[in-house]
């Protein structure tokens, strides 16, 4: 799989696995530059005390949110677990150093964030404000839906018998399917997190800084749509709106929509 269209450096990595890319192909990337460092006691700068806090409110509402639409289909939410790091950190999913950012591991079932990240988004992408950095959470914890519903481990298996343009095009659906889960969180979290209109800007703007087709243009000056993985800027903001709209998990079936 290609890492963001041909990008490189530690942004391109960021950029490959924020909002759900294969972290292992990530790791791989950042350990074959070298970029290891000793693992770090995580001792959060002031700025991202404050992104703490947000991120376990913001875990602590999705738990709510999906344990209630999880029983109302008959089922148990497992709720994922989440690692905070600076550096470097080891999940199941193999060593993935800062440059990596925020990832979720289907092996170990949790959600890692570099909290340093979050400036990263802001100064690097102009995604700025809180819940821009509530929509990646949300968005990686769409991932763990995915794999409680079995959808992950499934789209990763077809996804290592497919040519790289074939698999590009299927992670793009996994990764606005997470995007929809984003908003149907948004939807059903609206009172109970006080959510308005301005978190609403904020969201789509982070889906719009982050779409494929943008990071490219900006990167190379021209887009390469097989070496897509998350979807464009369109897709991104227009299926977590979707998400947000309806509330319903069922309109979400990225895989089987003809129009993405």
């Amino acid at each position: 799989m290609a890492v963001g269209g041909g990008l490189g450096g530690i942004v391109l990595l960021i950029l490959f696995v924020v909002l759900g890319g294969d972290p292992q192909q990530a790791l791989n990337q950042v350990q074959n530059q070298g970029q290891r460092s000793g693992q770090e006691k995580y001792v959060p700068t002031a700025e991202e005390k404050v992104s703490e806090e947000l991120v376990r409110v913001t875990l602590a509402d999705t738990e709510e949110v999906w344990g209630k639409l999880f029983q109302g289909a008959g089922r148990k939410y497992a709720e994922p677990q989440l690692v905070l790091f600076k550096g470097q950190v080891e999940s199941a999913c193999g060593t993935a150093s800062s440059a990596v950012g925020p990832f979720y591991c289907g092996e170990d079932e949790t959600i890692y964030i570099d909290l340093g990240f979050f400036g990263e988004l802001r100064r690097r992408f102009g995604a700025g404000g809180d819940f821009a950095q509530a929509y990646v959470l949300a968005h990686e914890v769409g991932h763990h839906v995915q794999k409680l519903l079995g959808t992950l481990d499934a789209v990763n298996t077809q996804r290592r018998q497919l040519s790289e343009r074939k698999a590009n095009a299927l992670t793009v659906r996994l990764e606005l399917q997470a995007d929809f889960y984003a908003g149907v969180w948004a939807h059903h979290a609206r009172s109970m997190a006080g959510i308005d209109d301005q978190d609403i800007r904020e969201a789509l703007a982070a889906a719009t800084a982050i779409g494929d087709d943008k990071l490219q243009m900006q990167s190379q000056g021209y887009v390469v749509p097989d070496a897509f993985t998350h979807g464009t800027s369109e897709q991104r903001t227009r299926w977590f709106k979707k998400g947000f709209t309806t509330g319903d998990v069922n309109q979400g079936d990225t895989f089987r929509a003809s129009r993405l």
